[in-house]
């Protein structure tokens, strides 16, 4: 199955991710997480699929999750309004997600991705 991933092409961490994948050789759809936001179906898609917890999605280093007081507001947010929320705004969403309809790794951090995507 085909890897996603979706990136914002100034951040760092997400070159590193885009960068690791391409020196392993293994082919990945890359997706700008501003310009094709993940909808909240396919946020669902991803919780349900991998158990991740759902405010693992949140990029809580974010000035949107801080402008919008995201801390105090998302522990009583029915998880319907967080997906939708997530899905309105990429900046708001942990990046890279890096997804193949089975595992998922947020952010970068090469021993996971070794760990979840090397191929044997």
């Amino acid at each position: 199955m085909t890897i996603t991933v979706y990136h914002y092409p100034k951040c760092t961490s997400c070159r590193k991710a885009l960068a690791w994948f391409k020196n392993e050789g293994i082919d990945v759809e890359a997706k700008d997480i501003v310009l094709e936001t993940p909808s909240a179906a396919q946020l669902k898609e991803m919780v349900d699929a991998t158990g991740i917890p759902l405010k693992k999605l949140f990029n809580t280093s974010g000035m949107k999750y801080r402008e919008l007081e995201l801390k105090d507001s998302l522990p009583d947010m029915p998880e319907s309004e967080q997906f939708e929320l997530l899905a309105s705004d990429g900046m708001l969403i942990k990046r890279p997600i890096s997804f193949d309809g089975k595992q998922i790794t947020l952010g970068f951090k090469e021993s996971d991705f070794v760990e979840n995507w090397k191929n044997d």
